[in-house]
């Protein structure tokens, strides 16, 4: 009998084709996977085909690390972290998983051995647009570093059916595109239609005394959807731990009506199914309309109630006494989009399964713990107590309760204090009254944290003062970090090797031992390879570029990278008065001997924030000015990078020489960007803003650009009225600045194009840059001008990297289960795999 097998694809070998690690067994597995899943043989087997055969080998291999954790923490009843996010940035999960595993160059090996180059099978990878920028990220190193520790933990958040939009620039401009992520399927995750679970909206409520003499509440909802699991495993790095990301979509109760279409009603069969499926279509709707805050209200509490809902299910499965939940499952609120759960857990609790309210609200408080992310008063969650109430009116009940019982507490405390009451209500009486998430979240929670020194300090000075002086023992800092794996190892290759080379691999898990890089620093031969892989890293960079946008650029000129979300504090437009500050020296003076010097910027907008879509083109307009000016020659350089997202970013970041964290001091919470440039080897030029404190103090002043003023002297300026007009007036150069941009300059002669930014800078200039220009300038000079002395240079992105242990993820998650969460590791024994078949 004629075999209908193909060449090169063997019979399945459960135990050696699913979990072996040679390069045979890999090969053999990938060709298996590429017939029997994907249906192709070699001959017309697409580059997609190729990349899910291997996807598909490498999640075979983390199945069997998943099941052993899952098995393990059932039989010991951990206690487990649940991290609740709105946003998980994942980044690409082939080239991490293989990091993880330890099976890069193994699969390299087998790839090429089979024709196949690993590196075009990971770009052929569509990467996941599950969060917006910094929060999202976060969540994702997260999750890195809670499997890497052996931490049992589950994250939840929103399987968006369109992530964050991919961006195209068409005539400098920010344009929206589709993010089709699921176009051609996630290989990585497992759907679970078995774990559906209800979500109400709407209606009304109505209450009874039962049988027992118990208070119920009923809640009568006029819309319902369900919620369907996806599950994605989630390794760290060389153990057998797997933890779980569930993800959730939402599904109509019945998705087709079939009388409806029976009567001609074609449109209104599928109606309930498109407004259920709504709720997960898009991250992030845009909210100045009331329907995308109702969109987006409904998107946050339906990711809470399935999370909770899943919680106590999994729960229940192995203990009927609720009372103990807190001490199976600690919650983690990223931020305020999940601070509804404080409510929903009340609801579950006292309506559901009928525990005392006191008892409830005693599990609840000691369930959650809150971090918060922003210092702007404007970013912290408020909802219209009418959209509240007739989306979740239930809610709003349970919230006047809590709201009445803690005030009481708080007149305790603060006697005749009527101020003080008003601004720590979780409702906000004012003329549009609101339910303000944050104070939400404060009150049901029994930790709250910020992500730097800095910003919780400020945090207990400015919009959570209230609640730090009524209960300042609830009150932490969580400095961010970042998970080297990623950022290091997989997107850094050549500078992995090199460190290790020199002081082994444990710094990958231990990054504080990179503190042993310090001696080297002073060693010719060691600067010298550290030199050139910096430059590869740059001509790699300098080919995408140019691949992507056209432009070339010197890879021996500095380059001097901002990239992350657009917006007004984040102060792209500071680093653009800058480069027109060099264009017009330049211009000025043609034979000025200058540091050459390439400008890259990278980021999104927000779809409905004009001002940062200006800046974007403000940034491209500049652009095409001066990249096209002959004066200027290849002396200046700027570039935007279109679609900036987590692979661009293992691009950029191994490549910059000089990391922009110029934001106005007091307005960036944390900041992970700056800590992943500094782990790369760039050297820092930044306000002591968020997280660049720290790094300063980590790596030393001596080694840090800093410009601009403090926290406190911002406050002293306005205190004493700033006049950026003055400022402006008063230094030549920076007005002819802004003057080249009003009068058309860099928009083809058009004056009114770009007059909100400049008539925005000169009478109002909230994030101060006018009163930081010539700071930065200066220091801008300062750090070109040592750029020269390739020597130095070089030492100080050394000690950068050698001193910036205390930024790894694996310390912040470290100190979460100490102080807050009061986890302790398991280790997952890895069964032999004849307990798979049995």
């Amino acid at each position: 009998m004629t075999s209908l097998i193909p060449p090169g694809c063997p019979t399945v070998l459960t135990e050696d084709d699913r979990t072996g690690t040679s390069v045979e067994t890999l090969r053999r597995a990938f060709m298996d996977n590429l017939f029997f899943v994907q249906g192709r043989f070699p001959e017309v087997a697409t580059k997609n085909d190729h990349y899910l055969a291997l996807a598909y080998t490498v999640r075979d291999r983390l199945l069997l690390r998943w099941l052993n954790s899952a098995k393990t923490y059932r039989d010991q009843f951990s206690r487990t972290v649940c991290y609740l996010s709105a946003e998980f940035l994942l980044g690409p999960h082939l080239g991490n998983n293989l990091i993880n595993l330890g099976l890069y160059d193994a699969v390299a090996e087998a790839m090429q051995q089979t024709g196949l180059d690993l590196n075009v099978l990971l770009d052929q990878e569509e990467e996941p647009g599950l969060g917006n920028g910094g929060l999202g990220r976060l969540a994702a190193c997260y999750m890195d570093s809670l499997a890497t520790l052996e931490i049992p933990a589950i994250g939840y958040g929103i399987r968006y059916e369109y992530g964050i939009f991919d961006q195209e620039i068409r005539d400098g401009w920010q344009v929206e595109i589709t993010d089709k992520w699921l176009r051609y399927g996630n290989p990585w995750e497992i759907a679970r239609p078995e774990i559906t679970l209800p979500v109400k909206f709407g209606g009304s409520t109505y209450s009874y005394t039962d049988d027992q003499g118990r208070y119920r509440v009923v809640w009568q909802p006029h819309q319902m959807v369900q919620g369907i699991a996806y599950d994605t495993p989630i390794l760290g790095y060389k153990v057998n731990t797997a933890n779980l990301l569930r993800l959730w979509r939402a599904e109509a109760i019945e998705s087709f009506d079939f009388q409806a279409f029976n009567t001609g009603d074609y449109y209104g069969a599928v109606n309930e199914k498109i407004a259920s499926e709504n709720i997960t279509k898009v991250l992030y709707p845009n909210d100045e309309q009331l329907q995308g805050k109702e969109l987006r209200l409904m998107q946050q509490y339906f990711l809470c109630s399935c999370a909770l809902q899943d919680m106590i299910r999994l729960y229940l499965q192995c203990s009927s006494d609720l009372t103990r939940f807190h001490h199976k499952f600690t919650v983690q609120l990223n931020d305020t989009h999940p601070a509804i759960s404080v409510a929903e857990l009340m609801r579950l609790l006292v309506d559901e399964h009928l525990l005392p309210w006191d008892t409830a609200w005693d599990i609840t408080r000691q369930t959650f713990a809150y971090t918060n992310h922003t210092l702007l008063p404007e970013a912290l969650e408020k909802w219209p107590l009418p959209l509240f109430g007739s989306l979740l009116p239930r809610h709003l009940q349970i919230i006047y309760e809590i709201n009445q019982r803690f005030l009481d507490q708080v007149r305790l405390a603060y006697p005749g204090d009527q101020e003080r009451l008003a601004r720590l209500s979780i409702i906000d009486e004012s003329e549009c009254r609101y339910v303000r998430m944050a104070n939400l979240a404060c009150v049901g929670s029994h930790a709250i944290n910020g992500v730097a020194a800095l910003h919780s300090e400020l945090l207990k000075q400015t919009v959570l003062r209230d609640f730090y002086e009524l209960t300042p023992e609830k009150f932490s800092n969580k400095t961010n970090g970042v998970t080297p794996r990623r950022w290091m190892v997989l997107s850094n290759p050549g500078l992995t090797r090199l460190i290790s080379n020199h002081i082994g691999e444990d710094w990958i898990k231990h990054l504080d031992q990179l503190r042993r890089l310090e001696p080297l620093a002073e060693d010719a031969g060691f600067a010298a390879e550290w030199h050139a892989v910096k430059h590869k890293n740059k001509v790699r960079l300098a080919e995408y570029i140019q691949q992507r946008v056209g432009i070339s650029v010197d890879p021996s000129s500095i380059f001097d990278i901002l990239v992350k979300r657009i917006h007004e504090y984040k102060r792209q437009h500071l680093c653009v008065l800058n480069i027109i500050t060099l264009y017009q020296r330049l211009k000025d003076h043609p034979n000025l001997d200058i540091t050459p010097h390439t400008f890259i910027f990278g980021g999104k907008a927000a779809p409905g924030y004009y001002k940062a879509k200006l800046i974007i083109k403000l940034i491209n307009s500049v652009a095409e000015v001066v990249n096209t000016d002959p004066t200027v020659a290849d002396r200046l350089k700027v570039v935007f990078l279109p679609d900036y997202n987590v692979t661009c970013g293992q691009r950029v970041y191994p490549a910059a020489d000089l990391s922009e964290q110029i934001s106005t001091a007091g307005y960036e919470a944390s900041g992970t960007g700056n800590m992943k440039f500094a782990l790369n080897g760039a050297l820092t030029i930044g306000t002591l803003d968020g997280a660049n404190v720290e790094i300063r103090e980590e790596v030393g002043a001596e080694n840090f650009f800093l410009f601009g003023n403090t926290v406190e002297q911002l406050q002293e300026i306005w205190r004493n009225g700033y006049r950026p007009w003055e400022i402006a007036n008063n230094n030549p150069m920076l007005k002819r600045v802004l003057d080249l941009i009003s009068c058309g300059h860099f928009s083809h002669g058009d004056t009114e194009l770009f007059r909100p930014i400049v008539e925005h800078l000169w009478q109002n200039d909230r994030y101060c840059l006018l009163a930081d220009y010539q700071s930065y300038v200066d220091c801008q000079e300062q750090a070109t001008r040592l750029y020269r002395d390739q020597k130095q240079w070089v030492k100080m992105s050394i000690l950068n990297v050698a001193r910036m242990g205390k930024f790894s993820s694996d310390r912040a998650i470290r100190e979460y289960c100490e102080d807050i969460w009061r986890v302790q590791p398991v280790h997952v024994p890895l069964a032999d795999t004849s307990y798979i078949a049995q």
